[in-house]
């Protein structure tokens, strides 16, 4: 029995003893870059050079309501695209009654990742709670913010296959 204190008091010594090791506290400082993608820009990094985001028209197509999978879009394709172009790892999207979600990937915001996002928000939510349900699209206002997105939406989606009257009014 004693003998196992005695081992357990020299493992105790050999350890406090030790001095740190000074590779496991350098890398401690850096993030893994493995995940970067070469062409995803910080949308920061493009604030600061001054670089024009557009937003991809699909989003403006998908009448998808904001209580519903984004699993459950009709045009599954329109899913996979960037959300931006050029594709940016993380970005806010504002409502207009001021919730703000954040869509992040770090190899590029597709259209899921911020449908995914907004659906985080509003899947505990009711179809009646909801004033707006659909998703209209989004815009980007440089003058009032670069770094985020203004969500829109609409009372009700257009119905399949029919074609809306005039292009011109959102």
């Amino acid at each position: 029995m004693s003998a196992e204190v005695a081992e357990q008091g020299k493992i105790g010594e050999s350890m406090a003893g030790s001095p740190p090791k000074d590779d496991a506290g350098a890398k401690k400082g850096h993030r893994r870059t493995s995940s970067s993608v070469t062409g995803v820009f910080n949308i920061n990094d493009l604030e600061a050079e001054g670089k024009e985001i557009e937003i991809a028209q699909e989003t403006q197509k998908l009448n998808w309501k904001l209580n519903t999978s984004p699993s459950t879009v009709d045009d599954r394709e329109a899913l996979k695209k960037f959300l931006t172009t050029p594709p940016v790892k993380k970005i806010d999207l504002h409502f207009p009654l001021g919730l703000e979600v954040t869509a992040r990937n770090m190899k590029g915001v597709t259209i899921k990742d911020a449908l995914d996002a907004i659906y985080k928000q509003y899947k505990k939510k009711a179809d009646d709670e909801l004033e707006e349900p659909i998703l209209a699209g989004f815009e980007w206002d440089k003058e009032e913010s670069w770094t985020r997105l203004i969500v829109h939406q609409k009372k009700e989606g257009a119905p399949a296959g029919k074609k809306k009257g005039k292009k011109g009014e959102e």
